[in-house]
């Protein structure tokens, strides 16, 4: 039988017997005892069980998938490495099971049959019970530390510093306020109280040279999630996307206030009266895809969508004829299948290509990467000072051997150096797993295939709201005058292209 191997661990502090060599080693052995033909090995390391964004275990799901069955089972270690999740054990088992591969525990054994099937589950469960258990313990322990006015965010938020704290035998973390940047802080909040809006406010702070968080320019984005913060009050609200339906911490006071609570609720007064306008409720339900994006030609005015009075055809027409009634305008009424219809395969051919997809995904990508500088600087800078640590006990090593300085004199300062490397190395190795776990890697070129033909399944079957979803995701307007159709894309396509530019001959009345 022609198999792969998938291992999994979370992190370097697990047991010894989840390492990814113990796995693999014990895997192969079973295998070989077998006379299975090992194709392949997948793994994923600090990787969570708990999502299947995992790229071993996508690229697997992705090659099992593909014509010819090219292997026939997916040996683990146990059913948890594959997935902790029981809903996303089912899913992607019974989707491996329709194409003739399935997942094989090799300490975990069960039949193939509906018994086995049913222990497999329980097993499953089990694993899926550890998973939520320990999850429920540490986040408990982050929300008792939270609860304290202990600051448990990576990264301090702009006019801030982390300061180290002792909590008995622990060291916490706490925010102080940063001397330069503080001031410049404070001074967004005034700016805005001024009348100045949030782009007027970015591009002086640019003008001026002074950098962002993350040492780039200022965007519009970024002093949105300023001027957003309740933080700079001093209060420090944690959880608030808790995924365990828990109500979030929040804490006044956990730290020093940049501005005052009034200041605060004017700014926010002030944002949400400049917001723009809701997409009216109309617009949203109905089932019309193109409704508040098809316009029309002749006079600018928004198509909507109608059922004949007999119900037996739908149809798209402007609005000025719905308001001011014939005469009023040039536009013909629009089959409005077939415009639809139309629209799509437009999208299909000019969009959904797997080329223009892994373009757009590799922008993305990238631009996401970037914003994890921040982790990158951190690792080097810890590199840094292990270099410097290493230098210096070579330097006192050095000393010794030629007899300048006897070692007596120096052990205390030796074991002061060896425990500062210590602790770089694994302060490295904790920031080397948080990038790792933000970190995104491009689709090869087969996953986009698979992704391609289901965003294409996608907008021919999906729900009415989740196909408007999509082409509003890239469709800015469509503007129709007489035969002619112009669809416009937001964001541009990766070549350049702005729109496009069809016929759609035929398509009017019924």
């Amino acid at each position: 039988m022609k198999v792969v191997l998938y291992a999994r661990v979370s992190s370097e502090k697990q047991d010894v017997d989840l390492s990814l060599s113990a796995q693999l080693k014990a895997m192969r052995l079973f295998a070989q005892g077998r006379e299975y033909q090992v194709l392949r090995e997948y793994i994923d390391e600090a990787e969570t069980g708990r999502t299947t964004a995992r790229p071993a275990f996508r690229e697997m799901i992705v090659a099992a998938r593909r014509p010819g069955k090219p292997f026939e089972a997916i040996l683990v270690w146990k059913y948890s490495r594959f997935a902790r999740s029981r809903e996303d054990s089912i899913v992607y088992k019974t989707m491996l099971r329709k194409n003739g591969v399935q997942v094989i525990s090799i300490n975990e054994p069960t039949e193939n049959t509906p018994v086995g099937r049913l222990m497999e589950g329980m097993i499953e469960g089990l694993d899926e019970f550890y998973s939520d258990n320990l999850g429920e313990e540490v986040t408990r322990g982050m929300r008792e530390s939270a609860s304290r006015g202990f600051y448990l965010s990576y990264r301090a938020p702009y006019g801030y510093s982390k300061v180290k704290v002792a909590d008995g035998g622990k060291i916490r973390t706490k925010l102080e306020l940063d001397p330069v940047r503080a001031p410049i802080t404070h001074s967004i909040f005034k700016s805005v109280i001024s009348g100045k809006g949030v782009v007027e406010v970015a591009r002086e702070l640019n003008s001026k040279g002074i950098a962002s968080a993350k040492g780039k320019s200022w965007t519009k984005g970024t002093i949105y999630s300023m001027l957003n913060n309740e933080l700079y009050t001093g209060t420090v609200v944690w959880g608030r996307n808790s995924k365990r339906g828990l109500e979030p911490i929040k804490v006044t006071g956990a730290c020093p206030a940049i501005v005052d609570i009034e200041t605060f609720d004017a700014v926010q007064q002030m944002m949400a009266s400049r917001a723009p306008k809701l997409i009216h409720p109309r617009v949203v339900s109905s089932r019309f895809l193109l409704s508040g994006l098809a316009r029309c030609g002749y006079c600018g005015r928004s198509l909507t969508g109608q059922d004949a009075k007999s119900g037996k055809f739908a149809y798209y027409v402007c609005g000025s004829l719905t308001k001011k009634g014939a005469g009023s305008c040039d536009f013909k009424y629009l089959n409005a299948p077939k415009f639809e219809k139309a629209i799509i395969d437009e999208i299909k051919k000019s969009v959904l290509t797997k080329e223009n997809l892994l373009d757009l995904a590799k922008a993305v990508t990238e631009e996401w990467n970037e914003s994890l500088t921040g982790f990158r600087q951190e690792i080097d800078s810890i590199d840094d000072s292990i270099k410097d640590t290493q230098f210096r006990l070579s330097n006192i090593y050095d000393a010794i051997e030629s007899g300048k300085i006897e070692l007596s004199d120096l052990a205390l300062r030796i074991k002061e150096l060896r425990m500062r490397q210590e602790k770089l190395i694994a302060r490295k190795s904790e920031i080397e797993a948080q990038y790792s776990e933000h970190r995104y890697e491009i689709m090869d070129p087969a996953q986009m295939a698979v992704y391609v033909e289901d965003l294409k399944a996608l907008l021919d079957e999906g729900e009415v709201c989740e196909r408007k979803a999509f082409i509003k995701g890239f469709v800015k307007g469509i503007r129709v005058k007489g035969d002619e159709v112009t669809v416009e894309y937001t964001p541009p396509l990766p070549d350049g292209t702005g729109e496009s530019v069809l016929s759609i001959e035929g398509h009017g009345g019924r």
